[in-house]
């Protein structure tokens, strides 16, 4: 007797990015205002990292506010109804609740309907994480239309005591809509982790040693209700920038070759915005030509982690640096270690 078969999912042979939304705050903390927290120069933070200021949310800008505003742009540009989104992905680090996960109150605000919803976890790895999620379930059958939204809101974890860091980081959201494609618009991604390293990006303590000694933690923001400190990010510099400069070129090289891809004929380079130094380091490795736009929101935006890549991207498509249907290497890197690095055809 036969026995019985699944029957295969099908799915769109291709996808690619449809739409690009982001939401950058209303606050701007230029360096003069770092200045204040710690004992430093605009001069120092400008030449160590590239940043002049960055973008820090108020009170009525959370973590799901700017996800929507953003998504609201993106599924727009896209021409689609939020209906039509099959799957809701959220890369982010900075949702304090542990559950539900924050993509659920995102897609029922968008009126997403039943779409399954997720939150992941990968640093400045997210968006590109949640990148390939997409495309696997665009192509697998699971869904026709992912949203992919990477968000953050760092200001919270920012310790503006700590010179190595307090000038670091921003907020923001940005989000891609992702659908069936006639031809390949997503290549390969290249991913991986070295958890080896997980202790050179990390939070000062968790959350539940953090509260449960109250009044003895380092950290930015008061507790009211248990007298102590949040957890703040930290991060140990020189083995971050080593691994980023040699090992990340590397990854970026084989993302262009599994797409059969060469640096010349790309028409934009869009790294995490994590210091402009690795991006110039990155240029060099890749031998990318001068004639290929590199992003540099980093500048006027901070690193804002999974947010970096779509918000970039977003802002180099409006400046006109970067042109719809060119191709563009992104990558990104962070806490873990993570990485995530893929060609695609902007939106």
């Amino acid at each position: 007797m036969t026995k019985p078969q699944i029957r295969p999912a099908t799915g769109a042979q291709y996808s690619r990015i449809l739409g690009v939304g982001g939401y950058r705050p209303v606050r701007v903390i230029p360096n003069s205002e770092v200045l204040e927290w710690i004992d430093s120069s605009d001069e120092w933070i400008r030449t160590r990292s590239g940043i002049a200021e960055r973008r820090w949310a108020g009170p009525d800008e959370s973590v799901s506010e700017m996800s929507v505003q953003a998504a609201g742009k993106a599924i727009a540009q896209a021409g689609i109804a939020a209906e039509q989104i099959g799957g809701v992905i959220v890369a982010t680090v900075s949702h304090f609740k542990q559950t539900p996960a924050i993509a659920t109150e995102i897609a029922e605000r968008l009126g997403c309907g039943t779409a399954p919803a997720f939150d992941i976890s990968a640093a400045c790895a997210g968006f590109g994480y949640g990148l390939g999620l997409a495309d696997g379930m665009i192509r697998g059958g699971n869904a026709e239309y992912v949203l992919v939204i990477g968000v953050e809101r760092l200001s919270d974890l920012t310790d503006t005591s700590d010179r190595s860091t307090a000038f670091i980081f921003g907020d923001g959201a940005g989000a891609v809509v992702v659908g069936p494609s006639d031809t390949p618009g997503i290549g390969k991604l290249i991913w991986g982790s070295d958890g080896s390293q997980a202790d050179v990006i990390t939070q000062t303590q968790a959350w539940d040693t953090a509260f449960a000694k109250p009044g003895a933690i380092n950290g930015p923001a008061e507790d009211p209700e248990q007298g102590g400190k949040w957890p703040a990010l930290r991060m140990d510099g020189q083995p971050v920038f080593r691994w980023a400069v040699w090992e990340m070129a590397k990854v970026a090289q084989q993302a262009l070759d599994a797409a059969g891809i060469t640096a010349d004929q790309l028409g934009a380079f869009i790294p995490h915005q994590a210091n402009m130094r690795i991006t110039d380091a990155m240029i060099k490795a890749l031998k990318l030509p001068a004639s290929v736009p590199v992003a540099r929101d980093i500048a006027e935006t901070g690193n804002t982690s999974a947010a970096s890549i779509p918000l970039a991207m977003e802002r180099m498509l409006e400046s006109g640096e970067a042109h719809s249907g060119d191709l563009a290497l992104i990558i990104g890197f962070g806490a873990g270690l993570v990485y995530a690095a893929a060609v695609v055809t902007l939106p």
